[in-house]
């Protein structure tokens, strides 16, 4: 992994690059919504998003919001994190995730935070045993359509 990069994807040309790796993640997308909900989470609530290239080739993917809360105070809290699902296993989603651990601990975040899918068991196991996060609560949903 001597070739890799993190970078933050900023304009339109980066941030549509990035769908077709987080749509393997958020497959109720479609490119013109994705871009829409980026820039206004962006634009609203500080979302940041971040690349990790490989000889140059996009191959994982972040978005992130920092974030303060009277349960949490000021923690970052993981929207995305998806590898290629190709190209799995080889570290790419523990050098970007320890990328958003750095940055939240450079920018004075004492915490990180995230959500994932009750089915998404490889991920969980990654988190929890890899990563050594911990499970702290439950996320519940509700449509008000």
């Amino acid at each position: 992994m001597d070739n890799t990069i993190i970078k933050e994807l900023q304009t339109k040309r980066e941030i549509l690059e990035a769908f077709p790796i987080m749509k393997q993640l958020r497959p109720h997308l479609d490119e013109s919504s994705y871009f829409e909900l980026v820039m206004a989470a962006k634009e609203s609530d500080g979302y940041k998003m971040y690349a990790l290239f490989e000889e140059h080739t996009m191959v994982a993917v972040t978005g992130f919001k920092p974030m303060i809360t009277l349960s949490s105070g000021r923690f970052v809290w993981i929207c995305d994190l998806v590898t290629d699902q190709q190209i799995r296993s080889k570290g790419y989603g523990e050098r970007l995730l320890t990328f958003v651990q750095e940055w939240a601990r450079e920018h004075n975040y004492g915490s990180i935070s995230l959500s994932s899918g009750l089915e998404r068991t490889d991920a969980h196991r990654f988190y929890l045993e890899k990563m050594k996060y911990a499970k702290t609560s439950y996320v519940f949903k509700k449509s008000v359509d």
